[in-house]
């Protein structure tokens, strides 16, 4: 961190600069009494004392803001490196839309199973899943008033969906990605649907789809517009085929988008844009997410998502809003600029004071002692203090600027 890297720097100094001064006066004569007395006055002017509210100010005073603007912090230095972010990287579901599938539409493929088959088939299985699909699902089932049955042998397909025993029958909810991977065709009703769309397969035989629909948010285009004004790119990443990804790139105005991406996929897509020279910051809110939020320069899960997205990120979005991203970057910024210039301040004065307590001028009569300097870096610590409060009121500032934009 940047208090750490000044800090060792400034004790380097501190310390060569006092015994180089011991020395010097020694080899032009003085006495040893003399020479440790300009010894312990240069360091203790030049000691990293400032660093102690330099820093640490700004970091409370930030840490204090953000909390109460939605923005738990859990890595200093992540927030501290906010500032270098130049591509945010988006989870879809859950993140830039509400996560709330509705089912919109149910097709028999074979015939011979009506809706509400095909819905207690799925929706047998999914009670067994967390995924917002599964929601969607069984919301349908308990408005078309379906007893759902119990299913042995439940087992997640890892990226794929899910599949168990129900009613006897080998029972599968899968994506479109397992049936090109199975070799099987995809309806022609679903190639070029634009909507969600999951597979309900009975002993390896399709026998009906479901379309869910899932909302954007409505504070995702502004957040989105935001960044880009930043000079941010914004990308996505979504599981879904390419016809849903891209619907939602072009009505969000994203720079690119990754489609039909498998977790496991998702840790590579961000060293992807990382090898590309990017500062990469992840955006999601499922158990999925969490090795790309982990890889990610900087992690930022949703706070509705789950405890392990909330677990592996740097930093929470507390109200899950897409908006906070850019309140993040800002606030990321201005904590970095008031860094610098506590420290400018707090160290700025070494200039004039080091030579000064050496005893340069000691030939024209002027020395100063000890004493004087540490009221002087008394003096300093009040007026670092005053000078954060500016900071504070700044930041509160921006925060009002960015939920009114």
């Amino acid at each position: 961190m940047l208090a750490d890297r000044a800090a060792f720097w400034l004790t380097v100094i501190a310390l060569s600069v006092g015994f180089l001064t011991f020395a010097a006066w020694l080899f032009v004569g003085q006495s040893i009494t003399f020479a440790i007395e300009r010894m312990a006055t240069v360091m203790v002017i030049t000691c990293p004392h400032a660093l102690g509210l330099a820093i640490p100010l700004v970091v409370a005073m930030s840490t204090s803001l953000s909390a109460k603007n939605g923005l738990l912090i859990k890595n200093r230095s992540a927030f501290e490196n906010a500032r270098k972010i130049s591509v945010v990287v988006f989870d879809k579901t859950g993140t830039l839309t509400e996560g709330k599938f509705g089912v919109s539409s149910v097709k028999s493929t074979d015939g011979n199973h009506d809706e509400k088959e095909i819905i207690k088939f799925a929706s047998a299985l999914e009670k067994s899943s967390e995924h917002p699909i599964a929601r969607g699902i069984l919301e349908k089932a308990q408005e078309l008033g379906i007893s759902v049955p119990d299913v042995s042998d439940f087992e997640a397909i890892k990226g794929k969906g899910v599949q168990g025993i129900v009613d006897g029958q080998n029972v599968k909810v899968v994506s479109p990605g397992y049936l090109k991977e199975m070799g099987m065709d995809i309806p022609d009703h679903a190639k070029d649907e634009q909507l969600t769309v999951v597979f309900i397969l009975k002993d390896e035989n399709i026998i009906g789809t479901i379309s869910l629909a899932d909302k954007i948010r409505e504070d995702s285009y502004e957040a989105i517009q935001k960044l880009r004004e930043l000079g941010i790119k914004c990308w996505m990443l979504t599981g879904d085929n390419n016809q849903i990804a891209k619907k939602v790139n072009d009505e969000l105005k994203l720079d690119g988008y990754f489609a039909e991406v498998l977790p496991h996929e998702k840790l590579e897509k961000v060293k992807e844009l990382q090898s590309k020279n990017e500062y990469v910051a992840m955006t999601g809110d499922g158990v999925n997410d969490a090795p790309a939020l982990a890889q990610a320069d900087v992690g930022i899960a949703i706070g509705s998502g789950t405890d392990i997205a909330a677990e592996t990120a740097d930093i929470i979005l507390v109200e899950s809003n897409p908006k906070d991203v850019t309140s993040l970057i800002l606030f990321g910024r201005a904590t970095y600029k008031k860094m610098i210039q506590n420290l400018v301040w707090a160290t700025g004065y070494n200039l004039f004071a080091i030579p000064l307590a050496a005893g340069v001028f000691y030939k024209w009569g002027i020395i100063i002692s000890p004493a004087v300097y540490l009221l002087i870096l008394w003096k300093t610590a009040i007026f670092l203090y005053f000078t954060a409060i500016p900071y504070y009121v700044f930041v509160e500032l921006l925060t009002v600027y960015c939920y009114m934009w």
